[in-house]
């Protein structure tokens, strides 16, 4: 593993995809505002250079360019706008991906979806039953991390939806159906155990374990489920164990949006999770220090890295680097030990403009960078 400088970056979450990918992959052609955005953000990262295909498909012959050279332009812009932003740890901002959870169902077998639903404000997916015993022919992202590992110029990571969302977000029909008579609180969570280490076991883990064999070294389980059902963290802290039983990486456990105390100490049995990528921006307001909460580290003792999300991606306003400076030496101070510190957003920017997303990350190095010179420097 590379060595890092204090306060390292890093993403966590998805980024939009441009309208010229979205266009692009249906064999449309480009509209005027999709060109200029090609255009824009190619000048800025330099992303595509073929330029004998550059321009067949600003000609608008988006069919006959295809949807997988399409797609390759838009994890390779992810790429190049994640690395321009000056990131330590970058990956394709799930350019590939049609969804979290849809996109990881779509290789399990035993799932019939029935749905959409919605999730929030006007977002709605794809929402499933499992209806059979869960497996995987194969593991999947292997394609997905071979093309981040042979073209990123960063430490390339890859994130991945973890067991207790998969399951939390599905219908359990299944497992609930193996359990004969009246389904009890006891029962149904009985139920959902099952289903949850069946997931981790048969689909996530030698997923996990093919992608360690094509050499990635950093991989995040995706929770956001996690906080729902604060009586459930162990739960998700069994889905965790059994899906990197064995396995050697560095892997990180990302939830957003939540009680952390709820999840606590129960999740402390998550043994394998190296790093805690949480949010804090959200609840850091006037008044109120979103950071305190990482006091109980110390009280429990856990002495983990934590991904330390410096901004809210719930608003275009655009964090300086003095406030993301702040925020990080507050939560330096807090923990006791600066070096467990990686500096992220919240969650994923996928919601934000590209525009607004690049001025908040670039504002989030430059204010890592302010830390750590600060930190570095003498103190009184």
């Amino acid at each position: 593993m590379s060595a890092h400088p204090l306060f390292p970056t890093q993403e966590i979450g998805s980024l939009a995809k441009p309208r010229w990918q979205l266009s692009g992959q249906r064999g449309e052609p480009l509209d005027a505002k999709a060109r200029l955005e090609f255009e824009e953000w190619n000048r800025r990262v330099h992303f595509a250079t073929e330029e004998a295909r550059v321009g067949e498909f600003l000609q608008g012959r988006s069919r006959e360019i295809g949807a997988a050279q399409v797609r390759d332009w838009g994890a390779l812009f992810a790429l190049r706008y994640l690395e321009a932003a000056g990131l330590d740890r970058v990956y394709d901002g799930e350019a590939r991906r049609i969804e979290m959870y849809e996109a990881a169902i779509r290789q399990m077998h035993g799932f019939e979806f029935f749905g959409h639903v919605r999730s929030f404000d006007n977002k709605y997916y794809l929402k499933a039953a499992v209806t059979g015993e869960v497996r995987v022919d194969r593991p999947y992202h292997l394609e997905e991390f071979d093309f981040v590992k042979a073209h990123a110029k960063a430490e390339p990571k890859l994130p991945i939806t973890g067991p207790y969302t998969i399951a939390d977000w599905s219908y359990n029909e299944h497992y609930l159906g193996r359990h004969a008579g009246w389904k009890s609180r006891s029962v149904r969570r009985a139920a959902q155990r099952e289903f949850v280490v069946e997931v981790a076991r048969k689909a996530i883990r030698p997923t996990l374990q093919a992608l360690i064999e094509h050499g990635c070294h950093v991989i995040q389980i995706d929770e956001p489920a996690a906080g729902t059902h604060p009586d459930e963290a162990d739960l998700v802290a069994e889905g965790f164990n059994a899906a990197t039983d064995g396995l050697d990486a560095e892997f990180s456990m990302h939830i957003c949006f939540s009680e952390y105390r709820s999840l606590f100490p129960a999740l402390l049995e998550a043994k394998r999770c190296r790093q805690w990528a949480w949010e804090f921006a959200n609840r850091d307001t006037d008044g109120r220090d979103g950071y305190k909460v990482l006091e109980m580290f110390r009280e429990y003792g856990d002495t983990r890295q934590i991904g330390l999300g410096v901004l809210d991606v719930h608003r275009d306003e655009v964090e300086t680097p003095e406030r993301v400076a702040d925020r990080i030496e507050r939560a330096a101070k807090i923990l006791g030990d600066p070096s467990r510190i990686w500096v992220n957003p919240d969650c994923g920017l996928r919601t934000r403009s590209l525009s607004i997303a690049y001025q908040k990350l670039t504002n989030m190095v430059q204010g890592a960078r302010l830390a750590r010179a600060r930190w570095s420097g003498p103190r009184g």
